[in-house]
């Protein structure tokens, strides 16, 4: 690759794992809220799942935007709402000021810097065989954001406060702006996959890809994910305190699913050149399944959860590059953000189920076991549904003029 390409993947990679970073902390900050504001819960949990559905609902908009007029501003303008959001949430006096501070300005400003944009902005400047590579790099920036931050914010909890830790965390989403200046490029029509007509605006896009059966499961699989994953950030450290381990355990859990995550995305992202897309996310919606089951079933140790961490780290955002590299095969890459957008709008709606269901369902029950099982079911349903997509670039119909 070219020192432009290697620019462009390491400026997304860097965005994703700043902005991803300072997204899988807030899970941290979930119960001195609560002890601040009195809220409960249930409401808390409200606003971290709107923040997973805006987080959706942004994306296809802002790829709309970046497909059109370039990436750079739109992530820049990203990086500068979540810093506001997440600067602000400490003093969210109610419900619905957190939902608006948590929910909708940082959430918003992620999504415009979200993968749909990311990957879109990289995936049109390298080649073909090089995609799955660079968007498994781009997704692992996420997930060493992750492994990097959430142990920082935990220390700066224990140093200067859980205040003044949020707000560090929220100035350091600035850095995304100047970043942002590398991606700034506007897309340039690409040739069409081969098989296929180019089409001429968003909106043939989007409507090809809504009559496109493979399309639907493969969106269908990807709100699977998006429930899984918003679950795990934001209860994980509400389940170890469930089990009457000490919080460090809930961050550190947090960190290694972030760690080995970078492995995961690579491995996916070489993966899905050798072999099927599809068959790639079966086997790591069923890999999910098996794991979440036999954590169930385990006593909840100090060990449980790092082993389970491990293992669950492989495979959380390991989804992406194949996920990424299906929209591309079978739509081709001019409206690759927009598109992906969509598809990531199905996993923000899982996501917001997770995030709520797992808070209502533990004030109602007492327990997070309930939740445990539905995500079980759901990734069994997702490993199946992703059986009948066909990996072929799909003929256009032609378009009048």
């Amino acid at each position: 690759m070219s020192r432009t390409q290697i620019s462009l993947i390491a400026a997304a990679a860097s965005v994703f794992a700043l902005l991803f970073g300072v997204r899988q902390s807030q899970a941290l900050f979930i119960t001195p809220l609560n002890s601040a504001t009195g809220l409960g819960i249930a409401a808390i949990s409200l606003a971290f799942a709107c923040a997973q559905l805006m987080w959706g609902i942004t994306q296809p908009v802002a790829g709309a935007i970046a497909d059109k007029y370039g990436s750079g501003r739109v992530i820049a303008l990203g990086g500068i709402l979540v810093t506001v959001g997440t600067v602000l949430t400490p003093y969210a006096g109610s419900t619905w000021m957190l939902v608006f501070l948590v929910g909708i300005v940082a959430a918003g400003g992620a999504g415009m810097a979200g993968l749909g944009v990311l990957m879109s902005a990289v995936g049109r400047s390298v080649p073909p065989e090089k995609r799955g590579l660079a968007s498994g790099i781009v997704n692992a920036g996420g997930s060493f954001g992750q492994f990097a931050v959430v142990p920082v914010a935990q220390f700066l909890t224990g140093v200067i406060g859980w205040i003044g830790a949020l707000t560090a965390l929220g100035f350091m989403a600035l850095a995304v702006a100047p970043i942002a200046w590398v991606l700034r490029g506007r897309p340039q029509a690409t040739a069409p996959a081969q098989g296929a007509q180019a089409e001429r605006s968003v909106r043939d896009a989007v409507r090809n890809a809504s009559a496109d059966p493979s399309f639907v499961y493969l969106t269908a699989g990807f709100f699977v994910c998006g429930f899984h994953v918003a679950f795990i950030a934001t209860h994980l450290p509400g389940v170890v305190a469930h089990c009457g381990l000490p919080p460090e355990v809930g961050a550190w859990s947090l960190s290694l699913i972030g760690l080995f995550n970078i492995a995961g995305s690579f491995a996916a992202g070489s993966a899905i050149g050798r072999w099927r897309m599809k068959s790639v996310l079966s086997l790591l919606y069923a890999s999910r399944a098996v794991a979440v089951l036999t954590f169930l079933a385990a006593p909840k140790t100090t060990a449980t959860f790092m082993i389970f961490s491990v293992v669950i780290g492989f495979t959380y955002l390991a989804t992406v590059p194949p996920t990424v590299g299906l929209v591309g095969k079978l739509h081709g890459m001019r409206f690759l953000a927009t598109l992906f957008g969509i598809v990531m709008l199905s996993h923000q709606v899982g996501g917001f189920l997770g995030a709520w269901l797992g808070g209502m369902l533990f004030e109602r029950t007492g327990s997070y076991d309930l939740v445990w099982i539905i995500d079980i079911v759901l990734a069994v349903g997702a490993a199946l549904i992703h059986l009948p997509i066909k990996e072929v670039p799909k003929v256009r119909p032609a378009l009048a003029t």
